[in-house]
Parts: structure tokens; C-alpha cells; sequence
């Protein structure tokens, strides 16, 4: 049986509510980049980078991200767990879930971070 030790949230259904939310700024995320494509089809890089400028889509573009780091670690949690369990890979299947949710959680770490970089550097 697996634990709820490499789980994000407390319960099943706290994911559930986690994953339905972020899905839904995501495609809110979505909607605004693709508006601002159509309302300007011929935007240039300089009008490109004066919509980050502004902090409101700065905070957007944050939430945003952590909404993305937050769904892709529940999704991948539960694939790990669906997938990789004992009856597919014997006696390791605990030492290769936990190195693939080890994996992703480093990969969305450093996605954060770059993202954070991204919106907030120089």
C-alpha cells in the first residue's frame, strides 16, 4: 500500500479541489495570452514585454506558475502511484516511485525558480 508521505496534499479530495482549481487558472492563464495575440496580431517584442511589465500580470504569471508546479505534482504523484507499484515492478517498486516523484519534484523546483527568474529578474 502506499503512503501519503510524498503526497501534497492531506486527502484525496484536498488534491482533487488543488488539481480542478489550478486547472482552472491555467486555462484563465491561457485565455489572457492568447487574447492579448488576438487584440494585437502584429505585437512586436516590445509590446510583447510591456504586458510582464506591469505587476498585475507579474502576479497573474506567479500564481500562475505555482498553480502549474501544483498540478503537475499531484498528476505526477498519482501517476507514480497508480503506475509504479509491486504488482508491476516486484520487491523495487517502492525505491523507483520514490525516485521518480524525487525526479519531478527537483524538475518542478528548478522550473519554479527559472520561472520565478523569469517574471522577476532583470
Amino acid at each position: 500500500m502506499v503512503t501519503s508521505v510524498t503526497n501534497l496534499g492531506r486527502s484525496g479530495l484536498y488534491d482533487w479541489l488543488v488539481q480542478r482549481l489550478s486547472a482552472v487558472i491555467l486555462a484563465a492563464y491561457s485565455l489572457c495570452i492568447l487574447a492579448s495575440f488576438v487584440l494585437n496580431p502584429d505585437m512586436d517584442y516590445e509590446q510583447w514585454s510591456s504586458i510582464f511589465e506591469s505587476n498585475v500580470m507579474r502576479i497573474f504569471s506567479m500564481i500562475t506558475l505555482f498553480a502549474l508546479c501544483a498540478h503537475a505534482w499531484i498528476g505526477m504523484w498519482t501517476i507514480s502511484t497508480d503506475y509504479l507499484t509491486t504488482l508491476q515492478l516486484g520487491k523495487r517498486a517502492t525505491f523507483f516511485r520514490l525516485l521518480f516523484q524525487a525526479s519531478c519534484a527537483l524538475l518542478i523546483c528548478v522550473y519554479l525558480l527559472w520561472g520565478i527568474q523569469i517574471f522577476w529578474g532583470n
